[in-house]
């Protein structure tokens, strides 16, 4: 299980890290880069629009590699969905601005960035599963939940190189060519992610469904049959998750530089030191998560996510670095107490036979609800509203939560019985009964 939660979450880091650094591009320089001709609000809300691109083309990855994962197993969709991804990264690092060739510039974004999202709806259900399905029930939350350590840490990778290109280079030089470096190091990463898993295992229920003849020949069909309501609550009650994250690490950056006149420099270290506390207590959370069970934590996560929105955007500004950061921390502590327990809590929601494509586009489904639209809802709301906090922003987010907690209400509790022999190990391990 070691061995395979590594590989997971070095893969989702990696991919993550390719997702990432698109976004933090998106905030700092790709709008003056590739939107010239648009006033500096225009440039902006384009450059997220293409950055939308890339959640909208996640549920079709999710389609395409869960129906690889369903028919064909958990492990091909690591290889494809990973290359996939690396690939199209290295390529936006080597498309030329507007400047150089006009509209076909932002065009070229827009494409990789449709690559970008397809191969990243097929990493997490690929990686999920991949834990989930190999780990023992009494701790399937613990060890499904290292693929979701992934983002945080593929997140302070893609900012800690923009933080560090952009405290050592003059700004026309990051302009000119320093925003690249790190999608093409993606290429780098990606080979070193592919070279990890080229030893993974297929997980058992896969082999005994492949085994029985059990595999569903069609499994969107399926699932759109006999599981969409469970797939529209799923999306749901996870767009909080999203919004939460890209609210904080997105919109925030730009509406503090652009509106706030603190430097990129301190809200990148503010965001960055926020999401390096929500990756460390995200096993810690989903141990809770395996004594508990899957929804309280849900249900306690969003309803402290819209009680904390207002105090974040108050907190945000007052453009003071310590403030700032405990505004985007408990943002982030609420966020992370509902997905530290996802990656167990959506496969087993769904049975093994479309699984990998159920829990994928339920999943991925919330990511176009909460994260494609968050920043540019947010950037529009904020905008012109005076010298005040922008309260609309905190209203839409906190609305966003309310949703998601009606959502997460409707959804059954799925914690496995735990059974004599699994309480003794947890006696032996520390936990507490």
């Amino acid at each position: 299980m070691p061995r395979l939660a590594a590989a997971s979450l070095v893969g989702t880091a990696i991919e993550f890290f390719d997702f990432f650094v698109y976004g933090t591009a998106a905030a700092l320089v790709l709008g003056p880069l590739f939107f010239p001709t648009f006033s500096p609000l225009a440039g902006t809300l384009a450059a997220f629009g293409t950055f939308a691109v890339g959640f909208l083309s996640r549920p079709m990855g999710s389609v395409l590699f869960g129906h690889i994962g369903d028919r064909h197993g958990r492990r091909p969709v690591l290889f494809a969905s990973l290359l996939l991804t690396g690939c199209a990264t290295v390529a936006v690092g080597c498309v030329p601005t507007y400047d150089a060739i006009g509209v076909a510039a932002p065009l070229l974004l827009l494409v990789l960035r449709f690559l970008q999202g397809l191969g990243l709806g097929g990493e997490w259900g690929g990686a999920v599963l991949l834990t989930a399905e190999h780990a023992p029930p009494h701790r399937r939350a613990l060890w499904a939940s290292f693929p979701q350590i992934g983002p945080a840490v593929g997140f302070l990778l893609a900012n800690g190189a923009m933080l560090a290109l952009t405290a050592g280079l003059s700004d026309a030089d990051f302009r000119s060519w320093g925003w690249r470096v790190p999608f093409w190091a993606a290429g780098l990463l990606a080979a070193v992610g592919l070279l990890l898993r080229s030893s993974l295992a297929e997980t058992p229920q896969f082999e005994e469904l492949s085994a029985s003849g059990r595999r569903a020949s069609a499994p969107l069909a399926e699932v759109a049959r006999d599981h969409w309501r469970l797939v529209l609550l799923t999306a749901g009650a996870l767009a909080v998750g999203y919004a939460i994250f890209y609210a904080v690490s997105t919109w925030a950056l730009a509406y503090g530089t652009e509106k706030l006149g603190v430097s990129s420099t301190v809200m990148l270290l503010c965001v960055m030191a926020a999401v390096a506390v929500k990756g460390a207590a995200t096993p810690f959370l989903a141990l809770l998560g395996d004594r508990w069970g899957r929804r309280p934590l849900c249900l306690a996560g969003c309803a402290a996510a819209a009680l904390w929105m207002f105090p974040m955007v108050a907190l945000l500004h007052t453009r003071q670095p310590l403030l700032m950061f405990l505004g985007f921390l408990g943002a982030l502590l609420a966020f992370i107490t509902m997905f530290a327990v996802v990656a167990a809590y959506l496969p087993e929601l769904y049975e093994p036979r479309v699984r990998c494509t159920g829990a994928a586009v339920g999943y991925n489904l919330a990511g176009v609800l909460g994260g494609a639209l968050t920043p540019i809802v947010a950037t529009t709301l904020s905008e012109g509203g005076g010298s005040g906090p922008p309260w609309g922003v905190a209203a839409y987010l906190t609305v966003v939560a309310l949703v998601s907690l009606g959502c997460f209400a409707l959804l059954p509790e799925t914690l496995p019985e735990r059974r004599p022999q699994e309480a003794v190990e947890e006696e032996a391990e520390g936990v507490p009964a």
